[in-house]
């Protein structure tokens, strides 16, 4: 080495102001915190569910924020620094703090801070990640954040969409939508924080995303589905609790142009058919004005005559395009009526029919008006218990633990779908599902809306949706009913053989025994059911 370069004459540079302890914190919290970004964001490039809803608030803004904060830190050590250099003499400021490991007390500090520092970066990284996990979870959105949800997460644990996520369907994947919610979620913040929410929580969601954006990830509307059965068992007010069962061909339907099958329910939400409608309530419930357009694009307006009112009155709320929500409007949040949830708990054995009155009673106890959940517990339990020992000792005395499974059972279909101090039941939120409880289909198909320049009606024929295929209060012969299979062609003593020995989609059909010349033949030349 040069004598010039170790001279003490040459000016030295000045160390940089960042050489201070309070600055080294703020580096550590920076260091964590792009650390634990870069966690994040690994799990999100190589998550199985892309784009998961909350990372983003954790990778793009809390972590970000944090990442300011410590830059923040560094910044006052700076201040504090240049501070105290100002009260030195050149010669007295050092290019680094003094750390002297020889001693003790010094090497002591150095590796608390050390290990304090590796202990912050992981539990950093550990933490952002299980932050991750929670805000993905049910559990914050039911019961962390949005404890004032008790009924909509009561209700989604009982539904059909339990399995699937709250962020799925009310966020979504992409920034946009996460942005949106985010806003939303602030005034919802203070109006929990601030006893502003309403009671009920108002429903529907008017800044709920597109069902295109969430149901159909799952569900295809594109895809025919044809009929499906479904079976509808009613048990009565009367003394026996008598069953009624209607078994339905519910005409489901669906399917594309490119099928050729584009029909039944599902026909609104075929892509080529575009549906919009103008509703006057906030619960669009009130629908006076209809527009169809086809995929040929032809199109048809129709107005209610008993309020012929256009898309542009005052009087009008909402202009809004049909999708899947505007019918199945209570996909995971069903509240489902008293007698409906009774007949439930007949069909899948929890109550005993043979106590009674219980449908009627159990219906009466369910629908009284209570302030709170635990009076209407109290009530449940001390009405159907009254109500035996006074009419029917006998049933009270011999039948006590159906009595108490009714009771226990009819407390749980109260908390399940009855939140006195929400003011939640089947009323506040009615299911547009069906017409039995709530106009639903109604709405529109009721007879009444018209297109002025041809006159014709939206359909009301039952048969459009639905058929009755049995009816267990019809007598026998007016219901279809078929016995042991029979094979349209008599086999004689093949009859027993497996279908696919002739029967098989990758070859042509095959007769079992060699029929030589007369192989073309029509089997009913050889096969006749009288004569074996």
């Amino acid at each position: 080495m040069s004598e010039s370069e170790t001279s003490p004459d040459l000016p030295q540079k000045r160390p940089t102001l960042l050489r201070n302890y309070i600055s080294f914190v703020g580096v550590a919290i920076v260091i964590a915190a792009v650390t634990s970004d870069i966690l994040l964001f690994l799990i999100d490039i190589t998550s199985e569910h892309s784009e998961n809803a909350y990372i983003g608030l954790l990778t793009y803004i809390m972590l970000p924020s944090v990442m300011m904060f410590g830059l923040f830190i560094v910044l006052v050590g700076v201040i504090i620094e240049h501070r105290r250099r100002r009260k030195m003499l050149p010669g007295e400021v050092l290019a680094y703090p003094r750390l002297d490991l020889n001693d003790p007390k010094t090497r002591s500090s150095m590796m608390k801070f050390m290990v304090i520092t590796l202990l912050f970066v992981a539990a950093s990284a550990f933490g952002s990640y299980r932050a991750f996990e929670h805000t993905e979870s049910v559990q914050f959105c039911g019961t962390t954040c949005h404890s004032v949800m008790k009924p909509e997460y009561t209700a989604y644990k009982a539904g059909a969409h339990a399995r699937v996520r709250c962020v799925e369907c009310h966020v979504g994947a992409g920034a946009d939508w996460y942005v949106k919610s985010k806003l939303s979620g602030a005034y919802q913040l203070y109006s929990v924080a601030f006893n502003k929410y309403s009671r009920p929580i108002e429903s529907p969601v008017h800044n709920l995303r597109p069902a295109q954006q969430t149901c159909e990830e799952c569900h295809w509307p594109e895809k025919f589905f044809g009929a499906q059965m479904k079976v509808f068992n009613r048990y009565g007010n009367d003394e026996k609790n008598s069953l009624h069962q209607l078994r339905m061909l519910i005409n489901v339907g669906g399917g594309s142009p490119s099928t050729g099958q584009v029909m039944g329910i599902h026909w609104h939400m075929n892509i080529a058919n575009e549906i919009t409608y103008a509703t006057t309530d906030s619960h669009r419930q009130n629908i006076p004005w209809v527009r169809i357009k086809d995929r040929n694009g032809n199109v048809m307006e129709y107005v209610d005559k008993r309020n012929p009112i256009g898309p542009d009155s005052p009087e009008v709320k909402e202009q809004r395009r049909m999708d899947c929500v505007d019918c199945h409007n209570r996909p995971a949040h069903k509240y489902v009526p008293p007698d409906e949830a009774m007949d439930q708990e007949f069909a899948a054995g929890k109550l005993d029919p043979s106590l009674p009155y219980l449908k009627r009673m159990g219906v009466a106890l369910l629908s009284g008006q209570y302030e709170t959940n635990d009076e209407a517990v109290a009530a449940i339990a001390w009405g159907l218990n009254d109500y035996y020992k006074t009419n029917y000792p006998d049933e009270w005395t011999n039948k006590q633990p159906q009595i108490v499974a009714a009771v226990a059972v009819l407390q749980e279909i109260y908390q399940t779908y009855f939140f006195p101090e929400m003011r939640v039941n089947w009323q506040t939120h009615p299911n547009n599902i069906g017409h039995r409880n709530s106009l639903g289909c109604f709405r529109c198909h009721d007879g009444n809306h018209v297109n002025k320049e041809t006159g014709k009606v939206i359909t009301q024929d039952c048969n459009v949706c639905h058929t009755t295929i049995y009816d267990s209060q019809k007598p026998p012969e007016q219901n279809t009913k078929t016995g042991p299979f029979k094979h349209p062609v008599d086999l004689g003593s093949l009859e027993t053989r497996q279908c696919s020995s002739c029967h098989q989609a990758n070859k042509p059909f095959q007769h079992p025994i060699n029929l030589g010349d007369i192989s073309m033949f029509q089997c009913v030349v050889c096969h006749k059911r009288s004569d074996k």
